[in-house]
């Protein structure tokens, strides 16, 4: 089994972030957080350091973590706003021309879900924007309904990732599904919206399905963690990450990025 790994872009700076209660939603969440025991006094103020900083994302660390470790991570960026996703194009292209030159895979953090014609918007955008073709998407907070996947296919996007589900990837016509196995906030914050688990708990949860998706023969295991959550102000989150890559290697796991899946598997299906 082979081992993808993604992550979602959904913030860049603080202040972008002023017209929405993004902000004081995640001052409630610290304090209930550091209130549980889960996070430390340490946490509580590197996070409010990143506010001061005007800064919350950790794109270049992790960058820099994925290719010391050779983990051909695809960065998903958003193109337009809506449900807490609040940056400016201009902010994000730095970010993806930068991705780009590192050698990581690009895709869209999607908005629109439900009109054909919106996400042809999306896709057009990302195109224009960075020049590229054959690649693909993972919606804001999976959203989905009936009809997603084939509009996806329509709009011209390669593949997918917002199926949360334990199962292969799939065809939708043209388009591949590859179902979101693990995604960081489902480990650690299982009963809420606040982290509710510490890292043997999240490994153990881990571990599980990692077991699972072995004894169900899935091929390509998919692994989410924002960048925001990179970070010693998100102590747990990024040892989880850590741990998890390292996990992987230990026990023979190959990384590999969507693209280079979907040659495989295209080979596989012309050869039969």
């Amino acid at each position: 089994m082979d081992a993808i790994i993604s992550h979602d872009v959904d913030h860049i700076t603080v202040w972008e972030h002023r017209r929405d209660l993004i902000l004081p939603k995640h001052i409630i969440r610290n304090c209930i957080e550091f209130g549980l025991k889960y996070i430390t006094l340490d946490e509580v103020a590197g996070r409010l350091r990143d506010i001061m900083r005007n800064k919350w994302n950790n794109l270049e660390a992790l960058m820099q973590f994925d290719k010391e470790k050779g983990i051909p991570a695809t960065f998903f960026f958003g193109m337009q706003n809506g449900v807490g996703l609040s940056y400016a194009l201009q902010d994000a292209k730095p970010w993806m021309e930068k991705a780009t030159e590192e050698g990581f895979p690009i895709g869209v953090h999607g908005m629109a879900f439900e009109r054909l014609e919106e996400m042809r918007k999306e896709f057009d955008a990302f195109a224009a924007l960075t020049g590229l073709g054959g690649f693909g998407i993972r919606m804001h907070y999976l959203r989905r309904n009936a009809e997603t996947l084939i509009n996806l296919e329509k709009a011209g996007y390669r593949f997918d990732s917002s199926v949360q589900q334990l199962a292969s990837p799939y065809r939708v016509s043209d388009l591949w599904e590859f179902p979101l196995h693990i995604m960081d906030g489902r480990i650690l914050c299982r009963n809420g919206r606040w982290q509710d688990q510490t890292l043997e708990q999240a490994k153990d949860s881990t571990k599980a399905l990692l077991e699972e998706a072995v004894k169900r023969g899935i091929g390509y295991f998919t692994i989410l963690l924002h960048d925001r959550y990179f970070s010693d102000s998100f102590r747990t989150w990024k040892q989880w990450y850590v741990w998890t890559t390292e996990f992987l290697r230990d026990n023979g796991f190959k990384f590999i990025s969507f693209n280079d899946a979907i040659e495989e598997l295209e080979d596989v299906h012309a050869a039969h």
